[in-house]
């Protein structure tokens, strides 16, 4: 398998990807690829070779070997590392659905025309339900693929010394697994990577999900402050102005106008006047009497 061309298939997710999508893309590569490529593939190699069996009855090791590893552990890390990131790469091709898209519609109305998305790539509309089904998908194969190797291999545990006494087999045979605890530890590995790797999607399924539901709550909050400042600018009654907002100007005019007779009697002013007369007219009232 040409690892390099499957990177550079995936090299163009990491440019769409969130923040955690980025760090599952470098445990994949570093933790599971690299391992794989380099380590992995080397200590199990041709496994069949190295179990032997205390028996020389023609055909009793193959059978004894199929029935304690039906599924290499190479071969179905392969399969997994190749269905989880499938998915992914429905997001690049929804990407360049819309890229062609654009084109489409910039050839047929001109350079000039309004574009129909301001970012491609930006995880809007129906791009952020496939990211989130793809995270969805890339969760469920990885936990199929655990439960897959938890049944096979009895809770991920690798023996050194397993009995059979499978037909061709005259009786019980002992086998012999070859590097028994190097393969444990590489199986644990693996496990544990991708494990993490479970983590890493949920969390960004929760990411994704979150900022969702923050972006339409702040929606909702600006459309109704935008409801409230127009119900209080206008009034249902066109010909009710009093609860009008009044201009700079109107203020200022209101300023400069002299003041009519209502609002004159009702001044301060005319008010202490008034209190004035009473008090004079209560110290000398032979002046009402003489004029």
């Amino acid at each position: 398998m040409d690892w390099k061309t499957f990177q550079a298939l995936l090299s163009g997710v990491n440019k769409y990807s969130t923040a955690f999508g980025r760090i599952w893309l470098s445990v994949v590569f570093v933790f599971r690829v690299m391992v794989y490529v380099v380590a992995a593939e080397r200590v199990w190699g041709d496994e069949q070779k190295d179990f032997d069996c205390n028996t020389k009855q023609p055909g009793c090791a193959n059978v004894c070997y199929d029935h304690y590893f039906p599924i290499s552990h190479i071969r179905l890390w392969a399969l997994q590392l190749i269905f989880i990131t499938c998915p992914s790469f429905m997001v690049v091709m929804h990407v360049a659905y819309r890229d062609d898209r654009e084109r489409r519609y910039k050839a047929k109305h001109g350079e000039n025309a309004t574009k129909l998305y301001n970012n491609t790539g930006k995880k809007h509309g129906g791009l952020w339900w496939t990211y989130l089904i793809s995270l969805f998908v890339k969760t469920g194969i990885e936990a199929a693929f655990l439960y897959i190797l938890h049944r096979v291999y009895n809770s991920f545990y690798l023996p050194r010394v397993v009995k059979c006494e499978v037909v061709p087999c005259p009786n019980v045979v002992d086998c012999y697994v070859g590097h028994p605890t190097e393969k444990k530890v590489f199986t644990y590995f693996m496990v544990g990577a991708s494990a993490l790797c479970i983590v890493l999607n949920i969390c960004e399924i929760i990411y994704l999900i979150s900022k969702r539901i923050v972006r339409i709550t702040n929606k909702f909050k600006r459309r109704n402050r935008d409801r409230a400042v127009h119900h209080d600018n206008y009034t249902d009654d066109p010909f009710n102005n009093c609860n009008m907002p009044m201009t700079r100007l109107e203020i200022i005019d209101k300023k400069d106008r002299p003041p009519s007779f209502k609002t004159a009697s009702k001044s301060p002013h005319r008010v202490s006047t008034l209190r004035l007369e009473k008090k004079i007219r209560a110290s000398a009232p032979n002046l009402s009497t003489a004029s």
